[in-house]
């Protein structure tokens, strides 16, 4: 059993797709239950994916393509998951706010957060203040993640929140903000609950506001 999430973990890290694929079949067919081949095999894998990548030692082509062989088990264990009620991590919303575009960066912190057990609703880009309000109260996250990457974007970062403050909801849902001109600075500024300058940071980041870690 040991042998075999080994495995998942060493071809997700290397980005094997089909052969994450096949050994996540094999597990589950051996009777290893798939939250174990979650949390042992593939979250353990996204998590020293995303330790190498804070350390500059891989960059985001090979976060990318261990990410699509992450989502490769995902795909045979969620349904298995579904059925036996096991909980993700959290809920969390995520977009690139109104007037904004940009994406790369944005799926990146989707695909991590996936990768640690978290149930995405990925709302796109271009999305108004209102929406992810609207989208976090309808899925029940506990977390609205906003990305910019321009300047002239960043205000919709503080309207979101500022919509977020005067819900009934504000207590119930945590907020972080992320994208190249964005600080920890200006998420202080506008009252964000945390901010994360890469896509690993924003798990670990996640995970504490979550009270997870």
């Amino acid at each position: 059993m040991t042998n075999i999430l080994d495995d998942i973990r060493k071809n997700l890290i290397s980005g094997n797709i089909s052969k994450v694929k096949e050994l996540t079949e094999t597990a589950i067919s051996e009777n290893i239950s798939a939250e174990e081949v979650l949390n042992k095999g593939l979250i353990e894998g996204m998590g020293i994916v995303g330790e190498a990548f804070k350390k500059c030692e891989i960059y985001i082509p090979e976060v990318l393509i261990a990410a699509k062989a992450m989502h490769a088990g995902l795909a045979i264990l969620e349904p298995i998951l579904a059925k036996s009620g096991v909980e993700p991590t959290g809920k969390v919303v995520i977009g690139t706010v109104k007037g904004d575009l940009h994406d790369i960066g944005k799926n990146l912190v989707a695909m991590m957060l996936k990768g640690a057990g978290f149930q995405i609703f990925d709302l796109g880009i271009d999305i108004s203040p209102e929406k992810f309000v609207e989208a976090a109260n309808e899925r029940g996250a506990q977390l609205i993640a906003i990305s910019s990457l321009l300047t002239t974007s960043m205000p919709s970062m503080r309207t979101a929140i500022d919509i977020l403050k005067k819900s009934d909801t504000r207590n119930k849902i945590k907020t972080i903000v992320g994208g190249a001109p964005v600080t920890q600075g200006f998420a202080d500024e506008i009252g964000a609950d945390g901010y994360a300058k890469d896509a690993a940071s924003a798990v670990d980041k996640a995970k504490e506001l979550l009270g997870k870690l």
